[in-house]
């Protein structure tokens, strides 16, 4: 494999994928960024992210900055060939981006310039679109903006969520950096400018975006939950608890009573009724519970005739 010096950017658990795949294909990541730990909510307890849990294991250098445009003195020393990067979550600088020999990468999980931004799997599922894929990028100043240099398509499931795609995406990912990265060292990959003209953006989900919505179809609430799952879950509220909604269906396009009621919550079914038609709720969660089935949450439970909201 080509000895090319390079430096593995990245932070969540897709990021790790390609990080370990990376190394067991014999490519020289002499280091690796990722964002610095986080307390988790539940028990204060600090925790790293997935990409340093593997870099640990794997024995490579993590660094951590808190903003790397202003602590990159390490990148300086390493002196890389190549920064590349997947789903990190820090813009980098034109300082940054100009410390390798070679132009630096980034592994975008959409056809771009569809999707540009933090969330191109969400915005993908939440869209309800049958296809996506992986982007090989320049990474420049402007977000996503760079030259492509090779884009491969993905279908979409129907019953793909936001973890599915995420992991078919990264196996994708990595496979694309296999193949293309040792063309790229050899200077025998071409870009082509984007689209300017076709560009479509994703910002960050918020959180007040992972409150479902009753007043759509049942297919865009259907979708909702899917660019939602499982992590970190859509909700409703029922008798003022957030109950988390994993996965659902779409029942039919009746208009039956006021949106939020439970029509039916016996056996396997709990039918709740939107303004534009019906779903099931099939995977629910309680605050503090296990996931639960419907047929396994309507145990002990009496919420039909209640109302969602």
């Amino acid at each position: 494999m080509n000895g090319k010096k390079i430096v593995f950017l990245g932070t969540p658990q897709i990021s790790a994928f390609v990080l370990e795949g990376l190394v067991r294909n014999g490519f020289n990541v002499v280091s690796v960024v990722t964002k610095e730990d986080k307390v988790r909510s539940r028990g204060n307890k600090v925790e790293e992210s997935d990409v340093a849990k593997t870099a640990r294991i794997l024995g490579i250098p993590c660094h951590k900055p808190h903003r790397i445009n202003k602590e990159h003195d390490f990148l300086q020393e390493e002196k890389p060939d190549l920064l590349l990067t997947f789903a990190y979550g820090q813009i980098l600088s034109e300082e940054v981006l100009g410390l390798g020999t070679l132009r630096p990468l980034n592994l975008h999980a959409s056809l771009l310039p569809k999707y540009r931004g933090a969330a191109p799997i969400q915005y993908a599922l939440r869209n309800g679109d049958t296809t996506t894929g992986v982007t090989l990028m320049e990474m420049v100043k402007e977000m996503d903006a760079g030259d492509i240099y090779a884009q491969e398509s993905l279908g979409i499931d129907p019953e793909d969520d936001y973890t599915s795609l995420s992991n078919r995406l990264a196996a994708l990912a990595l496979d694309m950096a296999v193949k293309y990265l040792p063309l790229y060292f050899d200077g025998k990959l071409q870009g082509r400018k984007q689209v300017e003209s076709e560009a479509t953006f994703c910002p960050t989900i918020k959180k007040e975006e992972e409150k479902l919505s009753l007043t759509q179809s049942p297919e865009a609430f259907v979708n909702a939950v899917r660019s939602l799952s499982q992590e970190p879950g859509g909700h409703l509220l029922l008798d003022e608890e957030p109950i988390k909604i994993f996965k659902a269906r779409k029942v039919s396009d009746e208009k039956l009573a006021p949106a939020g009621t439970v029509l039916l919550a016996r056996k396997k079914e709990i039918h709740l009724q939107l303004s534009e038609g019906i779903v099931a709720l099939l995977e629910l969660q309680r605050p503090g519970k296990k996931r639960l089935s419907a047929v396994d949450f309507n145990n002990g439970s009496h919420i039909e005739g209640k109302t969602f909201r």
